[in-house]
């Protein structure tokens, strides 16, 4: 039975390693957000149109080395869109971190000294802020976690709250991605 039960989770990981081969990053966010191309889908992607989300991000992962994969999420939205045919200038992001998530902003000197690590989530950053997109830190968060404006990656915007940004961001016509 042994045998049959490893021999099984060996084939499983030959015909899933296949399909991770096909993913690619790119062409936005060349690091990071690695996407399946999906041959001729019955829901066509409307290419013409301008594809403005906000990503709601308020969890973090437990491992304080390990990246923040709702934030990696992003990427993952312009990539895939911008294989699809979408124009880059077409596709807008906003992020904005909350709760525990906020700590995925910090500078790598803060969370050095915090964490003893470097902040994993750094480089994917900067590459979304150099796609355009804008990253929003929600100030009650990162006031009752007990860190300072100065202590946050370059470019991160402080709003009053998540809820303030939240609400301004879709009235601008962004639509809500809840990670």
């Amino acid at each position: 039975m042994k045998p049959i039960f490893l021999w099984s989770i060996a084939l499983c990981g030959f015909l899933f390693s296949g399909w991770a081969q096909d993913r690619a990053a790119g062409p936005v966010i060349m690091e990071f957000g690695k996407v399946s191309k999906i041959e001729n889908p019955d829901f066509k992607t409307d290419t013409s149109l301008e594809f403005k989300a906000v990503f709601d991000i308020m969890s973090t992962p437990d491992n304080q080395g390990e990246l923040n994969k709702s934030i990696e999420t992003a990427a993952r939205f312009l990539n895939m869109h911008a294989q699809a045919g979408v124009p880059p200038e077409n596709l807008k992001v906003a992020l904005i971190l909350h709760n525990l998530a906020t700590k995925d902003l910090m500078s790598n000197e803060a969370y050095q000294k915090r964490y003893g690590t470097n902040n994993p989530n750094a480089e994917l950053i900067s590459a979304l802020q150099a796609a355009g997109g804008q990253v929003i830190v929600c100030g009650q968060s990162i006031h009752s976690r007990g860190f300072s404006k100065e202590e946050l990656l370059p470019n991160v915007q402080v709003a009053l709250s998540a809820m303030t940004a939240l609400i301004q961001l879709q009235k601008n016509d962004y639509n809500l991605i809840k990670f």
